[in-house]
């Protein structure tokens, strides 16, 4: 359980003032992205089970209490109720692995406002890091096609949590895999190893590192054949191969990761195709991104599978989003931030998304949560009272649901690079909810 003191210190003193004033009728809070960062087409929504973890688990431990009873700063009483508070609120959400578009709420957050509001920190915390790199790998899907994608990030990412959420978010985006061992537990993800190059140069020669390895493991054999010269330890590998096929013992892949892989990849394959190991699949990685692998794909390189690391696992190319969890109706009245380049449309909120006849997406439709619209809804009551509505689906499960979102991508929004932005429309009774806010001056 994440400790409920991982939040900003100024929800504890908005509790404060809140428990003061009895402020505690329902709020509605909504998460959302404001911009697509540059040369983005989409996100993909992800997170929402590890907040649905997170409310059903929230409390303040005794021993946090009186540490905050140490500072000096507040009451006795409000800290004996906020010893007390529990999350007892609704959750609405999109299904983890949608696509959406800037202003589409992903999750809505409906409690008294004290509850809604001390979650605020933890839940942006928890949405936009997930949601943030599944957008990134469905990427790498993407341009990977079904080519074999394996997360590698865990040794770069900014810590321990960030390592496990990143396989976690890369899985369900449509990566095949992960290198972290605690992410293949935990979800049930399969994990990929192969060998470091400190395994070839502890041995005395290559060839006795490649054959010691392959005997260990007969059946799951992948050699890094990049630690002194690659083209040579290719070489080095042919009669290998053929020695140990012989006695069953299948070297399955070859992988590397340094240097001009496109060129390397391209001579590797020739000497294992003139050795007659045909069988042998070649594996990269080291520095690999969508952008990269398009580069590699479109010259011809004869690449089975990708290590992606750490330019996915930090979203190098774009480290944060543009997002916010915000204040949308209180005390049964719609409330709406107007500051400027950060206004929001108010109240209870809904998408509709429309599909051709071919189940290909062509539209969305923002609009006040109960407001009849063309096509499908896309939040829905996930958790009521505190408690979630059902059990959590496997990540298999959605990772599979997430696939089948992105066929339905039309297909500009699938390349690597900015195309016409998706078409959202603003519904007039949400376009007319925000003049009758804007009148009463909330």
């Amino acid at each position: 359980m994440t400790s409920a003191l991982l939040t900003d210190f100024y929800q504890l003193t908005m509790l404060a003032a809140y428990h003061e004033q009895g402020m505690t009728d329902t709020a509605v809070f909504e998460f959302f992205v404001r911009k697509l960062p540059p040369g983005r087409n989409f996100f993909i929504a992800a997170g929402i089970e590890s907040v649905l973890d997170f409310l059903e688990g929230f409390a303040f431990t005794a021993e946090e209490i009186d540490w905050l009873a140490g500072l000096g700063r507040f009451k006795p009483a409000f800290l004996d109720w906020l010893g007390k508070l529990r999350f007892t609120g609704s959750v609405e959400a999109m299904p983890e692995g949608t696509p959406f578009f800037t202003d589409e709420p992903i999750l809505r957050v409906i409690a008294p406002l004290p509850e809604a509001q001390i979650v605020e920190t933890r839940l942006i915390n928890l949405l936009q890091f997930e949601t943030l790199i599944a957008s990134k790998a469905a990427r790498v899907r993407l341009a990977a096609g079904d080519r074999l994608l394996v997360d590698f990030g865990l040794r770069r990412a900014h810590g321990a949590e960030a390592g496990l959420l990143s396989a976690r978010a890369s899985y369900l985006a449509g990566f095949d895999g992960t290198s972290n061992t605690l992410a293949g537990m935990r979800w049930n993800i399969p994990v990929y190893g192969t060998m470091a190059h400190s395994f070839v140069q502890a041995h005395a020669t290559e060839l006795t590192a490649f054959e010691s390895f392959a005997r260990v493991h007969p059946q799951a054999t992948t050699l890094l054949i990049d630690t002194y010269d690659t083209e040579a330890a290719a070489a080095t590998l042919v009669p290998l191969a053929r020695k140990l096929r012989a006695e069953g013992i299948a070297i399955r892949a070859v992988r590397l990761d340094s240097g001009d892989l496109l060129a390397h990849a391209r001579k590797v394959r020739a000497i294992l195709d003139a050795g007659g190991l045909h069988e042998i699949r070649i594996f990269a990685s080291g520095n690999l991104d969508e952008y990269e692998i398009v580069r590699l794909l479109a010259g011809g390189a004869p690449i089975d599978g990708f290590g992606v690391g750490t330019r996915m696992n930090v979203s190098a190319d774009q480290p944060y989003l543009d997002c916010a969890y915000k204040l949308q109706e209180y005390a049964g009245r719609p409330r709406r931030k107007r500051s400027e380049g950060k206004a929001t449309w108010p109240g209870r909120k809904q998408v509709f998304r429309r599909f051709d006849t071919q189940g290909m997406m062509v539209g969305d439709v923002l609009t006040v949560a109960g407001d009849a619209q063309e096509g499908t809804p896309l939040l829905a009551c996930v958790m009521r009272d505190g408690k979630r509505l059902g059990p959590t689906p496997p990540l298999a499960e959605l990772r599979s649901r997430t696939r089948t979102q992105l066929a339905a991508l039309p297909e500009p929004l699938r390349r690597n690079e900015a195309t016409a932005p998706y078409p959202v429309i603003v519904a007039e009774p949400l376009i007319r909810l925000a003049a009758e806010v804007d009148a009463f001056g909330h």
